[in-house]
């Protein structure tokens, strides 16, 4: 195998890589084959490989007596009953470097090939350098990625919160954590619409923790529109005006729309010279998978000259390389924002366009605008503060807290569920939202504040004499932590981030499979509420600040060191969702 030097941060995709090359007998064919970049997904309920051969458990109960199994099934396609020799054996437990976790033992029992990673060792290399190297992706990437969001087009007049639906907000959000996760990636990233500095959906964002590119009020793009126009009447898709002539309908539209399609037809029919450009003509000709086939003749109105202009001022920056530009839409706008991308393709663009559809947000029994959903979580939360804390729910700091509490309350709402999926919300008031239990945002922020009472509490002890500073991971001995929660918490969370964290970006280098792009922003949400709940309950068993006794330090200080690493992958994962930690709640 590639030989990789022996520090290189511990990776679940490479050592699963790696046991199934020492299996099978061969050896890696590719550049790279421990580099992380390898198939399949990793994530807390198990990343198995595309060829299956390994598993890897994430499970209390399977995690007693293995990390990782070979089914029998598996076995017996490689070796006559099922009998793995023992050079074979002897090959998977010399495996060492590249990333992979180091082992200390397999045995073959009635459901397969059963593998013990060296646990104490594990701690020891994760947790050596802060864990630093876990909480960023393990691939950098080049490039550019335009975020285009249609929600927030004017169309004819621009968004305002009290016009924005809950389904436009979750493209919203969804446009801006992907950002942020293809940033993480070191891909530049830029935004598509800009909006009116001071304009109000622009404040009503940034109470979300949207960050928004903005521009003067006076600011103009007519100059680009003008371009723009001059391209599309120059394109060879243009066609002659045609009375009567009616544009393809069909697709996933709304009433809205068909309204405009209606209003657009007897424009064209009402102007003389309209423009008007065959847009399935360019999705055929240009070998573009995955549009509507009943895209046909589109008139050209100024709103859609509008947003193209807005997509070439997004793009200027990537004249010598060519960007992916993301469109990230509800479902009704979808059959609308095909009729986008293939007209900006017919003016010249040549980006590669992808289409990020979410499905609608339901909210029965009640019909909310995004300002009514977020003056009503709000209103939520306080109540909830005040009735476990009283009076001393008052003042900035507590504004600030019930801002951000509200925040991740509304992101993991609309962000937990798969982005295609449509999201059911109970908005009904008597329901509430609490500070206690498993209720996404709320419990995950709580959890991450319970980590820096803990660490106020430990730097109080160490001020009075009473607990010793944090030393060097080489000055501890990690075979102490025997608590089969604190290796759920390295082996499910603390090693695996980084290729979640690497996600987004390959399925962006995913070919085929049309227009569509699955982007999985709903992975970092449940990351953070399993995580969540496995240390909750590690934290409710394990009293981690013990007596101030010397024989108990380095159990005391070999715990804290893993929820200092524990500490800032909170941080980092609330990162990608613009939330600030809460420190206390």
């Amino acid at each position: 195998m590639e030989k990789i030097e022996e520090s290189s941060p511990l990776r679940i995709t490479p050592t699963v890589q790696a046991l199934s090359f020492a299996l099978r007998g061969k050896r890696p064919n590719t550049p790279g084959a421990h580099s992380g970049r390898g198939p399949g997904d990793v994530d807390k309920s198990g990343g198995e490989p595309a060829d299956k051969l390994w598993f890897k458990e994430s499970s209390a109960k399977n995690l007693r007596n293995r990390d990782f199994l070979s089914p029998t099934t598996m076995l017996n396609t490689l070796y006559a009953d099922g009998q793995v020799p023992p050079t074979v054996m002897s090959r998977v437990l010399s495996l060492r470097g590249g990333g992979v976790l180091p082992l200390a033992g397999a045995e073959v029992m009635g459901e397969g090939l059963r593998l013990r990673v060296d646990r104490a060792a594990s701690f020891g290399a994760v947790l050596a350098g802060g864990a630093s190297e876990y909480m960023k992706p393990s691939v950098q990437r080049q490039g550019r990625v335009v975020i285009n969001c249609p929600a927030l087009h004017p169309r004819p007049s621009g968004p305002s919160p009290a016009t924005l639906t809950l389904g436009q907000l979750r493209t919203v959000l969804v446009a801006d954590h992907t950002g942020a996760l293809l940033r993480r990636q070191g891909l530049t990233v830029s935004y598509c619409p800009v909006l009116p500095e001071g304009s109000g959906v622009t404040a009503f964002l940034h109470t979300l923790g949207v960050d928004w590119p903005t521009v003067p009020a006076s600011w103009s793009g007519a100059q680009r529109e003008e371009k723009v126009q001059e391209a599309l009447a120059g394109s060879p898709y243009r066609e002659e005006d045609v009375p009567g002539q009616r544009r393809g309908g069909g697709g996933s539209r709304g009433e809205e729309e068909e309204e405009e399609e209606e209003e657009e037809q007897q424009g064209g029919r009402e102007k003389d010279g309209a423009l008007r450009v065959n847009l399935k003509r360019v999705f055929q000709e240009e070998g573009l998978a995955g549009y509507d086939p009943s895209l046909g003749t589109c008139t050209v109105q100024r709103d859609s000259v509008s947003h193209l202009a807005q997509l070439e001022h997004a793009a200027a920056d990537c004249k010598e390389t060519m960007a992916t530009v993301l469109h990230v839409m509800s479902c009704q706008d979808e059959f609308r924002q095909q009729q986008i991308a293939m007209l900006w393709r017919a003016s010249g663009a040549t980006h590669t366009q992808r289409h990020v559809v979410c499905g609608p947000v339901k909210t029965p029994g009640t019909n909310l605008t995004a300002e009514q959903y977020l003056q009503l979580r709000r209103g939520q939360m306080k109540d909830a503060s005040e009735m476990k804390y009283g009076d001393q729910v008052e003042g900035r700091t507590w504004d600030d807290i019930i801002r951000v509490m509200t925040s991740a309350t509304i992101r993991f709402e609309l962000l937990s569920t798969v982005h295609t999926s449509p999201v059911t919300l109970d908005l009904q008031r008597e329901g509430g939202v609490s500070t206690k239990g498993p209720r996404g945002g709320v419990f995950v922020m709580y959890n991450c504040a319970r980590l820096h009472t803990l660490f106020d509490s430990y730097e109080r002890g160490v001020e009075k004499g009473l607990y010793p500073e944090i030393p060097e991971a080489s000055q501890l001995d990690f075979s102490a932590l025997k608590e089969e929660g604190e290796w759920i918490l390295l082996f499910n969370y603390l090693i695996p981030f980084s290729e979640l964290l690497d996600q987004s970006g390959q399925s962006l280098d995913c070919e085929g499979g049309g227009a569509r792009v699955n982007i999985k922003t709903e992975q970092v949400c449940k990351f953070l509420v399993a995580l969540s709940k496995d240390f909750s309950s590690y934290y409710n068993r394990v009293h981690v600040l013990g007596e101030p006794l010397p024989h108990l330090f380095n159990q005391m200080l070999c715990r804290l060191r893993m929820l200092r690493a524990l500490t800032d992958l909170y941080h980092s994962a609330l990162g990608t969702l613009h939330l600030p930690p809460i420190r206390q709640l």
